[in-house]
């Protein structure tokens, strides 16, 4: 995801920066910053943002005019506001702002934000798959685990399972900033869907029940990694 800082006062610029990329972990994200909405505007038009952080308060132009001229290129940005006066939040409404952050920006509250936009990116994200010939689309909040089966991958679903002729290390790719860990060689489980590990096997949350997937003893360590900052990235 694309995250852009907007603030006349460098000093506010850098600690939004540098919280954003602490609490995004190793998720795939791009933060650039700003400051003055000019300069903003001009990169927007060129490749769009999905996350925009706004001081109110900026000389050349401020945070609520520019959020209009943003709202006007986009319907599907998150504002988020940077300011110490509440009495601007009425005029957020007219641009759909997300919220309001105080600053100096607070961690806890800043890591609300990204758990939000990241759980509303991950819910709509979907991949294309092809199966008996036909294409079709899965979402990935739906995929609990796949399983490689010689040049197949088996992909398990809260909604059914699909067998599909693929690689398991495509997939591996294509999801890693999905929160996807690949805890052996053949299988590739959902962080989010993981309740527990037990001894060298990881306990996944099935549409029927738990279903217990193996560990290579290589990734025990690596998986409780991931799994602690998978936990402390999305947890408020």
């Amino acid at each position: 995801m694309r995250f852009a800082v907007c603030d006349d006062e460098e000093k506010f610029r850098v600690q939004a920066r540098d919280m954003i990329d602490k609490l995004a972990g190793s998720l795939d994200v791009i933060v650039d910053v700003y400051e003055d909405g000019r300069a903003l505007l001009d990169a927007f038009d060129k490749n769009p943002y999905d996350v925009l952080f706004l001081d109110i308060e900026m000389p050349a132009m401020d945070g609520i005019t520019l959020a209009r001229k943003l709202r006007e290129r986009s319907d599907n940005i998150y504002i988020v506001f940077l300011t110490g006066h509440v009495e601007y939040a009425l005029e957020g409404y007219e641009v759909n702002a997300l919220r309001y952050l105080t600053k100096p920006v607070q961690e806890d509250k800043l890591r609300e934000v990204i758990r939000f936009v990241m759980d509303k990116n991950t819910s709509k994200r979907q991949v294309m798959i092809k199966e008996d010939g036909e294409e079709m689309l899965l979402n990935v909040a739906d995929i609990i685990y796949l399983e490689a089966q010689n040049q197949y991958v088996m992909i398990y679903t809260t909604e059914g399972e699909h067998l599909i002729r693929y690689n398991i290390s495509d997939f591996e790719e294509k999801l890693k900033n999905d929160g996807f860990f690949r805890c052996h060689r053949g299988y590739l489980v959902s962080l989010a869907k993981v309740k527990k590990l037990v001894k060298s096997d990881v306990l996944m949350e099935g549409p029927d029940g738990d279903i217990s997937i193996p560990v290579s003893r290589s990734n025990v360590k690596p998986l409780k990694e991931a799994l602690y900052s998978y936990v402390e990235n999305v947890a408020f």
